[in-house]
Order: C-alpha cells, then structure tokens, then sequence
C-alpha cells in the first residue's frame, strides 16, 4: 500500500524560499505520476503542481507557476516542492498525492488521485 509522507514546512517570512519534501514507500515510485495540492482554511483544495511518472512533463497551478518548481528523485523515493518568492496567500496545508499506478499524464484535479500524505502547514507571513 503507498504511503506518503510530507515534511519541510514552516513560517517564512513574504519573499522567502522553502522545500516541501514527500517520502514515497509501498510502491515503485517510478509508476507514479505524483502532485502537490494545498488547502486553506474555508477553501477547495488546489492543485499546486504535478509530474508524470517519467518525469517528463510538469505543470503548475496558475498562482504559482513561475515561483514554484516539483521535482522527483526516484533513486531516493522523493518528491519536492521547491517554493520561492513565497505570498502571503501561499499559506495552506499542502498535500503530496499520488493517483493509481500507471495512470499517464499529469493531473492538477484533486479526483485523479487516491493516495494522499497527512499534510504540511506552510505559513507565510511577517
């Protein structure tokens, strides 16, 4: 069963940088296409970002494309989200998620997927 673990959040202050990783265990991570979504409170989840499972293609969320940068290491069963010139409304809890195996694409819909982390809060703010 695949289980997903976020780690690497924290305050910053607006304009800061931070690094979201998730360990990915149960699977094979290179069948997987993966995404990060983010929730904040009284609000739909969002798609932040997601890469196919050849990690050929990303795409991103249109508050934070160009800010924001997914990455995976499948040697080391990871996935990153790299975050700069963080907002004030970039503060969330923020998702790793994976959908079923072999699924092709990169997904920013929160349906696509089934396997979801506990979450990381990320707080920006001054």
């Amino acid at each position: 069963q695949v289980q997903l673990v976020e780690s690497g959040g924290g305050l910053v202050q607006p304009g800061g940088s931070l690094t979201l990783s998730c360990a990915f265990s149960g699977s094979t991570l290179p069948a997987y296409a993966l995404g990060w979504f983010r929730q904040a409170p009284g609000q739909e989840r969002e798609g932040v970002a997601c890469v196919t499972n050849t990690n050929f293609w990303r795409d991103y969320g249109p508050s934070v494309k160009g800010r924001f940068t997914i990455s995976r290491d499948n040697g080391k069963n990871t996935v990153f989200l790299q975050m700069n010139n963080l907002k004030p409304e970039d503060s969330a809890v923020y998702y790793c998620a994976a959908p079923p195996p072999f699924k092709l694409g990169c997904f920013l819909n929160a349906d696509d997927y089934n396997t979801w982390g506990q979450g990381a809060q990320v707080t920006v703010s001054s």
